[in-house]
């Protein structure tokens, strides 16, 4: 009885001590999420971009083209950008935030992986900023694909000894900049040779190169599996929802001191990204341009006519102010030859004249229109591809026979779609918003080509009316002066009549 008594004593103690640290858990998972969504509210409080403005279509001064890794980018930037802008016009930028300087004079162009956080080093209100997206599950394909090879290319040498070695040599020497410095793949690409040199080594030690599975995105004796790569941790860090993280400015790559903060918060409580797609959907509304890699050829087709008519007409204007500010220059020079401000006219000349030419270069690139700015895009865009083609075949042959085409993805399973789909949730809702901005453009376009026609007619018709009105004079003159002819001569032969009468 006794036992009984203290059995009942006990029972509620020990269901104390059993409950305790689940409440403890629970009440620090509580704790933990709030002081997430003060962090994440208080960064999307900050991050809200002042009203969009009426003229967000306008050009300004600087063009920043926020470059999403695997949406074509590199395209846009070879075959349009480096056409409509002079080498000189450049900010200097290598898809590397640490070489990058906006206060260069004349800096008319950045084009760059980092993040959004970079405009914290811009002048904003002088800054237009357009970027690529892409569906995001055909972009988590294309950034495995890149990963792997361009990390096969390092799979000549024997080791990865022998290829730092090497690779010190070689960047010693360059003094350039690889993809292994620029973000994402300075990441990504290491990570992935560092497997594929791994499972190369144990099939060696093997001593056989039977290959068990004929899926290239699931052949783990050769590469990393496709489903082992979207659940790596680094993977979750850079690559889902890669989209909306840099346009909300919030990579690794990051200015913005809370960004890892915030990012890691988003990370773990997955329903706080409705704040960060917020901002970010904000910032796309603002942009001058959003293209969608999907819509290849009808967005080249929106940048033309949307960004590079504006940018084509902003290089010949500075063009011609610099010709002129030249001019006057050198006419206020030759006033004070003998003037002691004579060395800081002839520094103020030198830097106009180095703005002239890069003006000049950049005119004598795009010497075109619109329509014109796309054949060159479409002859460039073919030879690029070309080259990118026997790289990327070069490279694949090197992890044979893994390659990655367009049979090979349909054979990967629905179920981890799914999954990559599940993972990319803010990337997929953020695309399906760009996909109703794309169609506002699109009508954009449209209405500007029916201005661009009307006001064009309306030209033509004044021109007509003016080639008849000028003539009219011309006429009543000649009416005029036929007349006053008329008139002298006529008296001319009365008064010969006359003479002949009295004669007479």
């Amino acid at each position: 009885m006794r036992c009984l008594n203290l059995e009942l004593k006990l029972a509620p103690i020990l269901l104390l001590l059993i409950c305790a640290p689940i409440t403890t858990k629970a009440s620090a998972t509580v704790d933990g999420y709030k002081k997430c969504e003060r962090t994440v509210k208080k960064w999307a409080f900050s991050s809200r971009d002042s009203e969009i403005k009426d003229d967000k279509h306008v050009l300004r001064d600087l063009l920043f083209f926020l470059h999403v890794p695997r949406t074509g980018g590199r395209t846009y930037f070879h075959c349009f950008l480096k056409k409509l802008y002079a080498n000189a016009q450049e900010c200097p930028r290598s898809y590397d935030k640490l070489r990058f300087n906006p206060r260069k004079s004349n800096c008319r162009l950045l084009s760059t992986h980092d993040d959004y956080s970079m405009m914290v080093k811009l002048p904003k209100e002088q800054t237009s900023v357009v970027t690529m997206l892409r569906n995001p599950i055909d972009r988590v394909f294309s950034t495995y694909e890149f990963s792997v090879e361009v990390a096969a290319r390092f799979l000549i040498h024997r080791d990865l000894t022998s290829l730092s070695k090497m690779a010190k040599r070689a960047r010693m020497k360059a003094g350039g900049v690889s993809t292994l410095d620029i973000w994402p793949w300075k990441y990504l690409v290491p990570w992935m040779r560092e497997d594929l040199f791994a499972r190369r080594d144990a099939r060696i030690s093997k001593s056989h190169s039977y290959i068990r599975s004929n899926r290239s995105y699931d052949m783990e004796e050769i590469l990393m599996p496709l489903r082992d790569y979207i659940n790596d941790p680094i993977a979750r860090d850079i690559i889902h929802n890669g989209a909306t993280f840099q346009i909300a400015g919030l990579t690794n790559n990051s200015y913005l001191a809370e960004s890892h903060e915030v990012r890691h918060c988003v990370l773990k409580y997955q329903s706080l990204g409705q704040y960060v797609l917020d901002v970010v959907k904000k910032r796309l509304d603002s942009m001058l341009y959003v293209g969608l890699t999907e819509n290849h050829r009808e967005s080249a087709t929106l940048f033309s006519n949307l960004v590079g008519a504006q940018v084509i007409a902003q290089l010949t204007k500075s063009s011609s102010s610099s010709d002129s500010a030249i001019n006057n220059g050198s006419e206020h020079r030759s006033l004070l030859p003998n003037s002691t401000s004579d060395a800081n006219h002839q520094d103020t000349y030198r830097k106009l004249a180095k703005v002239s030419s890069a003006s000049k270069d950049a005119a004598a690139n795009i010497n075109m229109d619109a329509g014109k700015l796309m054949e060159a895009y479409e002859s460039c865009i073919s030879s690029l591809r070309n080259s990118q083609s026997e790289r990327r075949v070069k490279s694949l042959k090197r992890i044979s026979p893994a390659n990655f085409t367009k049979e090979a993805r349909r054979k990967v399973p629905e179920l981890l779609l799914q999954e990559i789909k599940l993972l990319n949730s803010l990337d997929m809702q953020l695309y399906s918003y760009a996909q109703d901005i794309f169609a506002k453009q699109r009508a954009l376009m449209v209405q500007n080509m029916v201005r661009a026609e009307s006001l064009q007619s309306a030209h033509d018709e004044h021109a007509n009316n003016n080639s008849f009105s000028l003539p009219s004079w011309k006429v009543v003159f000649l009416v005029i002066a036929s007349l006053l002819v008329l008139f002298f001569v006529f008296h001319f032969v009365n008064a010969r009549r006359r003479t002949s009468k009295v004669k007479l």
